[in-house]
């Protein structure tokens, strides 16, 4: 708004545009989500204004990412061509509350500052507090809509403050008072190494002196006028800038002043031939110690008392609204339900799916769902036409012309879903016992464990979701080799196990017992002379998802234990037993029964005769690496020998026949077997 002064009448004043930069809208976006949070505190922010250099351009007060650094932290800042003011930021975490609120009691607080930092002399050392403003928000993080309202507090005089009309700068100084008293600012403003907005002015004869407002008393002589100069945001040449207003009323309730001449000290490039001078004459001097009349909030750009707008979705990137947005929901579970939910750590853990079918899709999708950033699918095989309606990261095109690769299909629609997340898809066959391996293959074979093995290395924790026993005794030896935690899925037709296997470690091996610790038999070839409902894995539609969502929330659970994958199984497992993760209980395995709608949670030490993570295995696969995976390949009952299950099986055979030496060989003998 432009307003115009009648001739020797009432003096106005330009009023500040707000600018807030997008910048800033993306810095308190971080902030919210990671350090304010449900607060709704005000914050102390600062921001900038200038001298204008364009005719006709409005004073703006201009908020960018740095205007979270408070105004303390920035007066140290070299700005040559900005003022630095403080302000608060006010952001409500609801409309409702951003229409409710006190708005005059609002900008009355900040007023109240104001009239302190006069009173006891604050704003006389730091004249920049004079200009404190406020920003009442409501920011809508999920659409990128922002709601604000600016106000420039200013205090009123019971009677109006009038002056003369304005006459240049020039008319009052010489030239070379003029060029003395540019030289005379500069080094001021390096004396006190900050740009004032506020300072004294004194001519003599042939020269100007310039001076701090805390230097009122004895820069003055008693016969001396009163000048006051201050950097003028605003071009208008009948009018002064804001910033002038509480100036006036310092001047007045400080040092008891009715009568004196403003400076709109004002450039154009190197020349002050637009800063112009008014002899101002003010009614009354504020004296009572309560606040007078407060006024300043902003207009809209429709000139009406009401709040602006800024809509950021279009012009952001969607990568990053869709990042912001997923953030947002874990972290209002942060923030309202379990403040102990460590969302950094979910997100920093790289998580490697062996299998992506009706599981990896699944786990997939829940892993995203908790914010984990890193996924990487390994699968040989291609999307068939009964896969879409049970995978939910494949689609029926992706059936077509033979079908696509499942692991890299599955990492692309994961991207589809949310392009932050870092997902890859890897095909790779993973060599299983039983069955054998051609010699003409054994090179490529071994170049696909080592890729296995690096792949393992490289994530925190592996997923075992592939549709047979077998396949799934490599990647367990090669985890527990390699140390990382694994979390075990496996699904029957209305049954299904959920376990974590225990980490390794060299001098007593893995603690809990992995997903062949309870075999007495090698992984064998499954799939040899079986129909197609035995090769296929027939189950209930909703057990893999009920699965694939129990072995996510075990992960997450882990990862908030102080023991994390090493943590001990529960002995307790009632309702309201005592827990050591904030998220609950850590069981090793949960066996689950949809036709009777129930889960078990049960627990079995790690066994020093298991195919996969006895001491035995590991340390033989240090020893002798692929050749011993080799022998394993192709003859399982090689796993067998070397753990020592064959000498149990021929005990378990002959060891427990009893002979009755005191019956005669027609007697009827009596043999017991024990399994």
């Amino acid at each position: 708004l432009l307003f115009a002064a009648p001739m020797g009448d009432l003096l106005q004043f330009q009023p500040f545009q707000s600018a807030l930069d997008v910048s800033f809208w993306h810095e308190f976006t971080k902030r919210k989500l990671s350090q304010y949070m449900l607060d709704d505190s005000p914050i102390d922010i600062s921001a900038t204004y200038s001298l204008a250099t364009l005719e006709d351009a409005p004073p703006r007060l201009c908020l960018g990412m740095e205007s979270f650094n408070t105004f303390e932290d920035r007066l140290s800042e070299s700005l040559a061509n900005y003022y630095i003011v403080p302000g608060q930021f006010k952001n409500t975490n609801t409309v409702e509350e951003f229409k409710n609120i006190d708005k005059n009691e609002l900008l009355r607080s900040v007023a109240q500052k104001i009239q302190d930092d006069i009173d006891n002399g604050t704003a006389l050392t730091h004249p920049e507090r004079l200009g404190r403003f406020l920003v009442l928000a409501f920011s809508d993080l999920k659409k990128y809509n922002f709601l604000y309202w600016f106000g420039f507090p200013a205090l009123s005089f019971d009677e109006p403050v009038v002056a003369d009309p304005p006459t240049p700068l020039a008319d009052y100084l010489f030239p070379i008072q003029l060029d003395d008293f540019q030289t005379k600012i500069e080094e001021l403003q390096k004396s006190v190494k900050r740009k004032l907005p506020f300072f004294l002015v004194k001519k003599t004869s042939e020269f100007c002196s310039v001076a701090q407002l805390s230097d009122y008393s004895s820069f003055y002589g008693p016969n001396d006028e009163l000048v006051v100069a201050f950097g003028d945001p605003c071009t208008l040449k009948t009018n002064p800038g804001w910033p002038l207003r509480n100036l006036l009323y310092l001047v007045a309730r400080k040092w008891q002043v009715k009568s004196l001449k403003i400076i709109c000290y004002r450039k154009k490039q190197l020349s002050l031939s637009p800063s112009i001078l008014f002899n101002v004459r003010i009614g009354t001097v504020p004296s009572s110690p309560s606040l007078p009349q407060v006024f300043g909030w902003e207009k809209n750009k429709a000139g009406k008392n009401a709040p602006r707008q800024m809509n950021l979705a279009s012009t952001m990137d969607p990568q990053r609204l869709a990042s912001t947005a997923v953030d947002l929901n874990l972290k209002l579970m942060k923030w309202r339900l379990q403040p102990a939910i460590d969302l950094e750590k979910i997100s920093d853990t790289k998580c490697l799916l062996l299998g992506s079918g009706t599981l990896g899709c699944a786990v997939a999708r829940s892993l995203l769902s908790w914010g984990v950033r890193k996924i990487t699918f390994v699968d040989n095989g291609l999307v068939s036409y009964s896969n879409p309606v049970r995978q939910s990261l494949f689609t029926f095109e992706d059936c077509l012309d033979g079908g696509k690769p499942k692991a890299t299909t599955a990492a692309d629609r994961l991207r589809a879903i949310f392009p932050g997340v870092d997902a890859s898809g890897e095909i790779l066959t993973i060599p299983m016992p039983g069955h054998a391996i051609p010699q003409n293959l054994e090179a490529k074979v071994k170049e696909e464990v080592q890729r296995l093995e690096t792949l393992i290395n490289s994530h925190d924790v592996i997923f075992l979701l592939t549709d047979s026993r077998e396949s799934r005794w490599l990647p367990s030896l090669l985890a527990n080799f390699c140390g990382k935690l694994v979390i075990n899925a496996a699904l029957g037709f209305e049954t299904y196990v959920v376990m974590r296997h225990g980490i390794y470690r060299k001098e007593i091996g893995s603690n809990l017992g992995c997903y062949f610790c309870n075999d007495v038999f090698a992984p064998q070839n499954s799939q040899k002379d079986r129909t197609l409902d035995q090769q296929c894995t027939v189950t209930r539609p909703g057990g893999s998802f009920i699965t694939s969502a129990l072995a996510v929330e075990l992960l997450i659970t882990l990862l908030h234990h102080p023991l994390g994958g090493l943590a001990p199984a529960p002995v307790e497992t009632s309702l309201y037993c005592r827990v050591e993760s904030p998220l609950g209980l850590v069981p090793h395995q949960i066996r689950g029964f949809l036709a009777y709608f129930n889960n078990l949670i049960v627990h079995s030490e790690a066994y020093d005769r298991c195919t996969a993570c006895s001491i035995t295995i590991v340390e033989e696969y240090r020893k002798n690496g692929f050749d011993f995976l080799l022998r394993a390949f192709n003859d399982p009952k090689y796993l067998e020998d070397v753990t020592g299950l064959s000498e149990l099986h021929k005990d378990t055979t002959y060891g427990s026949i009893e002979w009755d030496a005191d019956l005669d060989s027609d007697s009827e003998s009596d043999a017991k077997s024990e399994k």
